[in-house]
């Protein structure tokens, strides 16, 4: 337990490094899902590794310390209890980061799902009449586009429907429940933050190749992008605009260029990566019950 137990934090570190290359030379879709999969297994793998490492203080407790010398047993030590305390500390800061995603998803979800009412139930697109240039993806049952009248006007005939297919690929492909999960893995294990920014642009990046894909226009697609950049800047709202944010520029360049490959031996290897800090977890929880054993001979 000495070292297995630490290794889904240092792996966390090569999932970070490896994040930026793989989401530059894949297809964004292939990349994003398995990024952000390894990103969910690291997450998880690492917290159940500071869980352990505070586990270890057991040996600390009165009783266990009371029958070990009632016993003549000498307790075992499987880490320094400096870092078995500083685990329970991470796990405190984890809470409460987690706790903090979770109730910014949900304030951002239920504001959105409040602009929509008074619209029918079953209609897809929801125009809003403001002057604020905005487009959302709204997930749920059904999934609603939401955009504002400022938006459309801004845009040409062709352009709207680039941004209605942008949209609505973030709808069809779940990307609201893709992105939860690698913020809440990044929030879980600060490392991985690198691997949340990366997913993130890479999901924008998809739903523009399934826009160029809808319109048979990647040049259009680039013009659209441009177009709502532009007006969005020119509003200088506080909110940022999903439909034109996440690296503008990258997302231009790369609709004029061919669409990257499907390298799916890569997404092998990135899950790899991310089964990796499990498989660790796994060892150092053996380890544990072992020391546990020891520890409380009569349980």
């Amino acid at each position: 337990m000495r070292v297995n137990v630490y290794v889904p934090l240092a792996l966390a570190l090569l999932l970070a490094g490896v994040a930026p290359p793989v989401g530059r030379r894949v297809s964004p879709a292939l990349a994003a899902r398995a990024l952000t999969a390894a990103a969910a297994l690291t997450a998880a793998a690492s917290t159940w590794a500071l869980l352990l490492l505070s586990m270890t203080l057991i040996d600390q407790a009165p009783a266990v310390i009371a029958e070990a010398g009632e016993e003549g047993r000498s307790l075992p030590e499987p880490v320094p209890e400096t870092v078995a305390l500083l685990a329970v500390a991470a796990l405190g800061v984890i809470a409460h980061r987690l706790l903090h995603v979770v109730r910014a998803h949900t304030s951002t979800r239920r504001m959105m799902i409040r602009l929509c009412e008074g619209h029918p139930p079953d209609s897809e697109l929801v125009v809003a009449a403001s002057p604020t240039p905005h487009a959302f993806a709204i997930p749920g049952k059904p999934g609603r586009i939401l955009v504002t009248a400022a938006m459309f006007g801004a845009l040409e005939p062709a352009e709207r429907r680039v941004l209605l297919a942008h949209e609505r690929a973030h709808l069809t492909h779940r990307h609201a429940a893709l992105s939860t999960t690698v913020a809440l893995a990044a929030a879980a294990n600060p490392l991985l933050v690198p691997v949340r920014t990366t997913v993130t642009f890479l999901l924008e990046r998809w739903a523009d190749e399934e826009a160029a894909s809808t319109v048979g226009d990647r040049r259009t697609t680039a013009r659209a992008l441009a177009r709502a950049a532009l007006v969005s800047q020119r509003a200088r709202t506080g909110c940022g605009l999903h439909f034109s944010e996440h690296a503008v520029t990258r997302r231009i360049a790369a609709l004029h260029t061919a669409p990257l490959p499907v390298v799916r031996s890569v997404g092998v290897a990135v899950l790899a990566l991310g089964a990796l800090p499990a498989l660790g977890a796994v060892d150092a929880t053996g380890d544990l019950l072992r020391l546990l054993a020891e520890t409380l001979p009569g349980l």
